[in-house]
């Protein structure tokens, strides 16, 4: 009896992974090894950074809330710190958005843990 192939299926992987590596330089977008090693550290490299996102946008949240603070006389761990205190229940996305876009919204925020 003759070898049987699944070469249907095996030509849908390989066009998905080759759709996925288009716009890559040279061989890259079109050889399969190369592709597929391509493709495959791209998708390593977007599942470790969407973890850093979050982590680099929390750094620049804390470092607009440390800048808005010190404006008004405190350090950052001192502001979080009476936020807490005081059951204010803003994050510090929206605390940095205070801080960056409405001055005057923030300065609120600080005479009222004060």
């Amino acid at each position: 009896m003759p070898r049987s192939v699944n070469s249907v299926a095996k030509r849908a992987r390989r066009k998905k992974v080759l759709k996925q590596a288009k716009g890559y330089f040279g061989r890259r977008k079109n050889v399969w090894t190369v592709a597929k090693n391509a493709v495959e550290k791209a998708m390593s490299y977007s599942y470790r950074d969407r973890r850093n996102k979050k982590r680099t946008f929390r750094a620049l949240w804390i470092t607009r809330i440390n800048a808005g603070a010190r404006l008004h006389g405190m350090s950052y761990s001192q502001f979080m710190g009476k936020v807490k205190a005081n059951n204010i229940e803003l994050n510090r996305k929206v605390l940095a958005d205070l801080a960056m876009n409405h001055p005057e919204a923030f300065k609120a925020v600080v005479d009222k843990v004060k």
